[in-house]
């Protein structure tokens, strides 16, 4: 039986491709220890999952020259030191990153205790801590083609269960009903990430009457930080959070999402077909991360500062009315998805044994 040590964190987008390796690997036999930070989300998530998290500080690389940053060399090799004696205390036989704060130390103490190790980047724009892992890793996974990264292999992202083995057509029906809404019109899934995105609702909600009279149904996910309002309109359902969010991919026959790599790789793997409108902050990595499917055909780009009802007008109402159009847009979606990342990413580091 293999030791694994998965290393990761801080937000979703780390946590659940973590766990869906873990899952992976556990199904076939092998044990699973995740590190991780007391404040990211893993503290919640992987306890939940039933996984043990063995906690290091969290080390936010600094970004000016403070006294932060004068100690930062000094709290950066406390956490190696602590790393790699947890990789001896617990039999460690090899490592998987992830990115995200405990990333870096685990592969600098895997590397300088000669434990093999891995780096999954799940953005087509690599973050810090694995484009350092990445150069001296036994193996490199990536979610989408043409990330930069030395000797990067093509794993897809590993995807939860829930979505994995999800048939589509079967669940749509009940999915659908489940929302209050007729399995017999196509429905608009609507979604700006956990947080929302008020640029996107607020176009929303004033061409709702537009979608509805094209015959079409909306399902709208606002997030926690919304400001919009319910127009109680027949075949619009408004919510702002949903923990399945399965059902809501089994529902859509069209998606308005930003493009975070979890959330393309969902839909991608689904055959949804999409307009994408990225995240217009950080290193830009959501517009990198929809090239290969928009250039397949599987979805459009509308940029964030575009994106008012003018422009759904003009790119999204088009598709609507165009039922061999979308036909042919989730198509070429499904053909650019992976839904077996997990199995895939687990059998490339497998092969440093």
């Amino acid at each position: 039986m293999t030791r694994w040590l998965l290393a990761g964190g801080g937000t979703a987008g780390h946590v659940n491709p973590l766990l869906a390796t873990a899952d992976a690997l556990t199904a076939a036999g092998d044990k699973v220890l995740v590190l991780g930070t007391a404040e990211g989300l893993e503290a919640r998530l992987v306890p939940a999952r039933g996984y043990e998290l063995l906690v290091i500080p969290r080390l936010p690389f600094p970004r000016r020259v403070n006294r932060a940053a004068l100690a930062f060399p000094a709290a950066v090799t406390r956490s190696i030191r602590l790393t790699g004696r947890l990789l001896g205390e617990r039999g460690i036989d090899a490592v998987i990153g992830f990115g995200g704060y405990a990333a870096a130390p685990a592969y600098l103490a895997a590397r300088s205790g000669r434990t093999p190790f891995a780096v999954h980047e799940q953005n087509a724009l690599p973050g810090l801590a694995n484009r350092l892992g990445a150069r001296v890793a036994g193996a490199v996974g990536v979610t989408f083609p043409g990330t930069p990264l030395p000797g990067a292999v093509v794993t897809g992202m590993p995807l939860r269960g829930e979505i994995a083995d999800l048939d589509r057509a079967a669940a749509r029906p009940g999915a659908v009903a489940g929302f209050g809404l007729d399995p017999d019109r196509p429905v608009l899934l609507v979604t700006g990430g956990s947080l929302g995105a008020e640029r996107i609702n607020r176009t929303i909600v004033a061409v709702a009457p537009q979608v509805l009279a094209a015959g079409w149904q909306l399902l709208h996910l606002t997030g926690g930080r919304s400001t919009v309002v319910d127009p109680g309109l027949p075949g619009y359902r408004m919510l702002d959070y949903l923990d399945r969010m399965e059902s809501a991919l089994a529902a859509a026959d069209l998606a308005v999402s930003r493009a975070g790599a979890s959330t393309v790789s969902e839909l991608t793997a689904l055959g949804v077909p999409a307009v994408y409108v990225p995240y217009a902050v950080g290193n830009g990595e959501q517009r990198f991360n929809v090239q290969s499917v928009v250039a397949a055909g599987g979805g459009i780009v509308v940029d964030d500062s575009d994106f008012g009802p003018e422009a759904f007008a003009a790119r999204v109402l088009p598709l609507l009315a165009d039922p061999a159009g979308l036909a042919a847009m989730a198509r070429a979606a499904s053909a650019g998805g992976t839904r077996d990342g997990a199995v895939r990413l687990a059998a490339l580091a497998r092969m440093l044994l």
